[in-house]
């Protein structure tokens, strides 16, 4: 035993028939979701439909912004666009009016 030697490892040549290596390692595409995350986002989204009654989703999440402020809040964060511009996506004014008036308004 004390006579054996390591085996070298051939990293340069891939063992296997050629036929079964052509889709080897690509997984899935960029940017495509899971299925299983696909499938579980449309099932949530048609609960809250369902659960919303006539009034469909919105008026699902109506009750929970009412019942749950600080979740929703958290939901409605996750949602709104990252970068807010201004009309014409032009620069956004923001315009503070403190109710006191001054000189230079």
């Amino acid at each position: 035993m004390a006579d054996e030697q390591p085996v070298k490892k051939n990293k340069t040549r891939r063992i296997g028939k050629p036929e079964n290596l052509t889709n080897a390692g690509k997984g899935r595409p960029p940017g495509s979701l899971n299925k299983t995350t696909t499938l579980l986002k449309d099932a949530i989204l048609q609960a809250a439909t369902q659960a919303g009654g006539p009034g469909g989703m919105a008026a699902y999440l109506t009750t929970q912004a009412a019942a749950n402020p600080g979740p929703f809040l958290a939901l409605l964060g996750k949602v709104l666009p990252m970068q807010v511009t201004g009309e014409g996506g032009g620069d956004l004014t923001i315009k503070v009016i403190t109710g006191v008036a001054r000189a230079d308004d």
